[in-house]
């Protein structure tokens, strides 16, 4: 079985939107752990929602770096978050990884987990670091390199779109991405 090319650092350097929708149905793996993602939230620097709306600060500043690197920052003091930096080099734009459907390295995503079941390994941002071992060391790596692989969806996926979750600012916009019916998503769309 031939395996989808990889992601290279170009697909990134496009509009947030556009690769938040793409990255549906590709897979990321972190040291060969990791799975489809099934949700996606774009986060454009024009956007009160996101980290980069403000300026640069010591906590977003990859995000102001060059395209197709990883953004993890600590969300309320928990958890970590994955985010994937777009457009051009100082656009501030990034896609937050929301939930990925398991099929790599099982056993050791319920490992860090501490739970067996796999709808809820990978099934929420914070979910999806702890599973994969993602960590605030793992922020400003490039995304086509190792520690990351990342490979193209095969086949087109039906997407649903929706408004984002777990803000408070820029409530109403449609910048959630899902694979349509994924049981591994952290939130259902609204039908």
């Amino acid at each position: 079985m031939t395996l989808p090319p990889r992601l290279r650092r170009s697909f990134f350097d496009r509009p947030v939107l556009k690769v938040a929708r793409d990255l549906i149905g590709a897979t990321l793996m972190f040291r060969g752990i990791g799975g489809i993602i099934v949700e996606a939230e774009a986060y454009h620097h024009t956007d009160p929602a996101a980290h980069s709306f403000n300026g640069r600060t010591n906590r977003n500043a990859v995000m102001f770096g060059p395209a197709g690197h990883a953004y993890v920052y600590r969300s309320y003091g928990i958890h970590w978050c994955l985010n994937f930096v777009c457009e051009a080099e100082g656009s501030a734009s990034a896609v937050l990884i929301r939930a990925l459907e398991p099929t790599h390295g099982i056993p050791a995503m319920q490992r860090r987990r501490g739970m067996k079941e796999e709808r809820l390994l990978c099934s929420g941002p914070g979910r999806l670091c702890e599973a994969l071992g993602i960590a605030g060391g793992h922020n400003g790596l490039p995304l086509d390199k190792p520690l990351f692989e990342l490979r193209a969806r095969s086949g087109k996926p039906e997407i649903a779109a929706g408004v984002r979750i777990g803000i408070t600012k820029a409530v109403d916009l449609p910048w959630r991405f899902g694979l349509k019916g994924s049981r591994y998503m952290s939130k259902p769309f609204a039908v």
